[in-house]
């Protein structure tokens, strides 16, 4: 790893912090700020309870964590959470932010001891960063080279126990030699509609406006079980009562917000049930490549499979096989579409 000098080390972690995404305040106020505040994924929850307390208990870092699952199931939440429970600092950054390995080198030596360091999109970092990450997560120590030609000299550093908290969209995306280093793999799953309620009934109150019970209900189910759009739908939909002049959310009032954001009772927005109507319509309901779908819709390919694919999946409208995307009986009949019949739909989903 070759750096220039302290001060580059400091501009670089001074880019590095900048260039994350930077949350809104009404979301950081709907944020869990601890585990018992966090709704949802309760086995997750108990372990993690656990393995926090005996690190704690033992006055050591936690274990290196890695989060995966879906975008907006809580992953940077729980990462806030994980800090706050241990009483420590929260380092925030991305994947792609990690250019090179004098970047790495800024993040871990201005860490304290028993930090949390948070990088998002874990599965895009750099070959050469990964490489270099090893070390550093197994030993707690740095192999630097400072200058360059022939005054360049090596040095071996320690750097404080830290915690790495690694969240990933596309776990499958992340080499072997860095999965095997996080001793606390978590999967989130998507949330039901009890919970989503539930969710939704506490930010609320948070943003100081009153909701019916199944008021709440109607936003959950067209959440696509997913936290993050359960506050954004509430967010919008106390719009439309603010401007109407209401001041409690009730059921009809939902209802008619989210039609109004063509948002059915599914869950599913206009692109959905576009890309649905692409596979049945136009390819005869597949199957068919990512990469024909992502050209025809105009969308990137990581959007379609982060964001769109794995609710479709979960509900039962698509199906991936290694030839292409399906559409199932069932999203024949959500189009509109008269299913094709028993023999088709076996010769396109059993001849891959």
């Amino acid at each position: 790893m070759i750096i220039d000098s302290e001060d580059q080390a400091e501009t670089d972690l001074d880019r590095i912090l900048s260039i994350q995404p930077q949350v809104q305040d009404d979301l950081n106020n709907l944020r869990p700020k601890n585990l018992d505040e966090f709704v949802g994924q309760a086995k997750l929850k108990d372990n993690l309870r656990v393995f926090i307390e005996a690190a704690r208990i033992r006055k050591e870092s936690l274990d290196h964590v890695l989060l995966s699952g879906p975008p907006g199931l809580g992953k940077t939440t729980l990462s806030h959470i994980i800090a706050h429970e241990m009483g420590v600092n929260l380092r925030v950054t991305s994947g792609p932010a990690i250019e090179k390995a004098g970047d790495l080198a800024a993040l871990l030596t201005h860490l304290e001891a028993f930090d949390v360091l948070f990088i998002d999109e874990i599965h895009r970092l750099p070959r050469a960063v990964e490489e270099i990450l090893y070390p550093a997560l197994e030993d707690f120590k740095l192999d630097l080279t400072i200058g360059e030609g022939p005054s360049a000299r090596s040095l071996r550093i320690d750097i404080p126990p830290f915690t790495l908290v690694g969240a990933t969209t596309r776990s499958g995306l992340l080499s072997s030699p860095l999965r095997s280093r996080f001793g606390i793999p978590l999967h989130l799953e998507f949330y039901t509609d009890e919970e989503l309620a539930t969710i939704v009934t506490r930010s609320a109150r948070i943003l100081e406006i009153e909701i019916e019970e199944d008021a709440a209900h109607e936003i959950a189910k067209r959440s696509r079980k997913t936290p993050r759009i359960a506050n954004r739908l509430l967010k919008r939909v106390r719009d439309f009562a603010q401007t109407a002049g209401q001041k409690k959310i009730v059921r009809d009032g939902a209802s008619h917000a989210l039609t109004q954001l063509e948002v059915d009772e599914m869950g599913c927005d206009p692109m959905d049930r576009k890309l649905l109507s692409l596979i049945i319509d136009q390819f005869q309901g597949g199957p068919v490549g990512i990469e024909t779908l992502s050209a025809s819709l105009q969308e990137e390919r990581d959007t379609l499979e982060d964001i769109y694919e794995p609710y479709l999946m979960q509900v039962g409208f698509l199906a991936r096989t290694p030839r292409g995307r399906i559409a199932t009986e069932r999203a024949y009949h959500f189009i509109g579409r008269a299913w094709p019949g028993s023999i088709s739909s076996s010769r396109s989903l059993f001849d891959q």
